[in-house]
């Protein structure tokens, strides 16, 4: 259980750093670059714990699907980013891609 918390704050570190990312402004303004810079370190190093547990790719697959829904509410609530239809079905594709391998899977640890 421990190995889903410490993927889970990296997923937030990195969902962090990227709406960072967005308003460093090309790493031109410091503190959101700082930012950007910190929350990925975080980021990093608690997927490197995850890993000693946790295959790669289960991990990354986790990761990516989950982090991308989680940038795109972030975008759609505080960045004005719209949201389509596909958008929206393809999201929900990767949500249940990510449930069927957490529960499903034999690649990891139930």
């Amino acid at each position: 259980m421990q190995m889903y918390l410490t993927l889970f704050i990296a997923i937030v570190a990195e969902v962090i750093g990227t709406t960072f990312l967005k308003t460093s402004e090309g790493f031109t303004r410091l503190w959101p670059s700082l930012g950007t810079v910190l929350c990925y370190g975080i980021a990093f190093y608690c997927l490197s714990l995850t890993l000693q547990h946790m295959p790669t790719g289960i991990a990354y697959a986790i990761w990516s699907g989950v982090g991308i829904v989680l940038i795109s509410l972030v975008a759609w609530l505080w960045q004005g980013q719209r949201l389509d239809l596909p958008a929206i079905v393809g999201m929900g594709f990767i949500v249940a891609g990510v449930i069927i391998i957490n529960t499903l899977s034999r690649a990891v640890s139930h």
